[in-house]
């Protein structure tokens, strides 16, 4: 059986980033302890630093990732992903560069909008934890599972979706309208000032867990579960794990989509959204130190999905390139943020 390049790349891009994982959570990680602010931020330089090297990687040598070695190929994946570009009449060195180009630039206004969008779920993360009385030195291997369980189902939900898109196109349509309606939805409860709760007990999580497990009835340190009387006990540290999970899921069903708007291919799409998921732990511990801070930052998430969802619903008659995008993106956040500091200002 002949393994094609896709595949031996994608999955030495998944050991590569396991392997970070566990390094993190076997060396650096060895004790449960509270994370510091010096702690967040050297860690978030070093995951945004690797998403950057990864955005020049595929620049240089993007068309490894398909395992590219003439230009017929590269007609055919620019094709088949509808990368937008045009080659006619290139020689292959010449649509080697202009393409990898293109998908470097596709990358990274994906990761972008990806990791705006983690924002609002390290919110709903930190929600949790305070609902459920999580102590604080527990909150960095939680959030080590939930990414790991983040990853399985990123990875599920990308190429299935992928090919759904691929094979019923007017599915961008369905999709557009959502981010539309979310995103107003999401200015709506910022005017109405809507605080969002997580009810510890009636939450489908919760009850569903119950329903399979037994559980404990107290924290037992940093264990998921412990063996007491020859049976098995999950801990509520483990319950608060599942509901993560399920936030992560719902949140996928809106970021996943908006990168869909920027790119098509599904490999591009699920590196931008692992190298924010990898980002979205420390800057987890980076955003609980300034939590009140960021005012108006619901209010650019909704501008940014409307956003996002417009481009879906006009792709068809309106062609805004992916970098117009990137700077739309851009725009819209530095304005959120800078709202957000003239608005702290002033309540001081």
């Amino acid at each position: 059986m002949v393994i094609s390049n896709e595949v031996l790349f994608f999955a030495g891009f998944l050991v590569f980033i396991l392997l970070l994982l566990f390094i993190d959570l076997g060396v650096f990680s060895k004790h449960s302890h509270v994370v510091s602010l010096k702690e967040s931020i050297i860690s978030t330089v070093i995951w945004v630093s690797l998403a950057v090297g990864f955005y020049f990687f595929l620049y240089y040598n993007g068309e490894l990732i398909h395992g590219i070695k003439n230009i017929s190929q590269l007609q055919e994946i620019a094709g088949k992903y509808k990368h937008p570009i045009n080659i006619e009449g290139m020689a292959f060195e010449q649509a080697k560069d202009v393409f990898n180009k293109s998908m470097s630039l596709q990358y990274i206004t994906g990761y972008i909008i990806e990791y705006s969008l983690s924002l609002d779920n390290v919110f709903v993360i930190l929600l949790i934890f305070l609902s459920f009385k999580v102590p604080e030195k527990y909150y960095k291997k939680v959030l080590f599972w939930g990414i790991l369980g983040a990853i399985i189902m990123r990875f599920i939900f990308i190429f299935s979706l992928s090919a759904i898109i691929y094979k019923f196109s007017w599915v961008m349509y369905i999709f557009g309208l959502f981010l539309v309606f979310t995103a107003i939805k999401m200015f709506i409860d910022f005017l109405k000032k809507k605080v969002e709760k997580i009810d510890v007990e009636h939450h489908i999580m919760v009850r569903l867990t119950k329903k399979i497990f037994p559980v404990h009835a107290r924290f037992e340190g940093e264990k998921f579960w412990i063996r007491q009387n020859r049976k098995f006990y999950i801990t509520p540290l483990f319950i608060a794990l599942m509901v993560i999970e399920f936030s992560d899921l719902i949140f996928a069903v809106d970021s996943v989509p908006a990168i869909f708007a920027v790119t098509q291919d599904p490999y591009i799409v699920f590196f931008s959204n692992i190298f924010a998921i990898m980002g979205l732990r420390s800057l987890f511990f980076l955003v609980s130190h300034f939590f009140s801070k960021f005012f108006y930052l619901k209010v650019g998430l909704a501008a940014l999905l409307a956003f996002i969802g417009l481009k879906m619903l006009t792709h068809d008659f309106l062609e805004i390139n992916t970098d117009r995008s990137l700077i739309v993106i851009s725009v819209i956040l530095v304005l959120s943020i800078g709202a957000s500091l003239i608005h702290n200002k002033r309540e001081k």
